[in-house]
């Protein structure tokens, strides 16, 4: 049922049926904790790292920025243009002068 499903089965509050719900939001959190402190990576990691990741490399991969934007679900294209600027292209997917200056 769900993606990350609870390891433990609990009553329902409503229906008091046993059932299993999915995973508390702390507990990815900590598991990536104690795994980027055991891979020794200096860097700060969370799990919106992921969410950037994935926005830059559809970017990179050539999908469009209204793709992006409605798979991360902004309200405003300018708040997925950030993405653009990590790759080095601008919003038509062009890159600039200075980049091609610094390749």
């Amino acid at each position: 049922m769900f993606l990350f499903p609870s390891s433990g089965l609990c009553l329902h509050p409503y229906t008091g049926i046993h059932c299993r719900h999915h995973l508390h939001d702390s507990v990815p959190r900590k598991a990536l904790k104690i795994a980027v402190a055991n891979s020794g990576i200096a860097k700060k990691v969370s799990c919106h790292t992921f969410r950037h990741s994935f926005a830059t490399e559809l970017l990179r991969s050539g999908r469009d920025i209204r793709t992006v934007q409605e798979l991360l679900g902004h309200s405003d294209v300018s708040t997925t243009q950030i993405y653009t600027h990590v790759i080095g292209q601008h919003f038509a997917g062009t890159e600039s002068p200075l980049d091609r200056l610094m390749a």
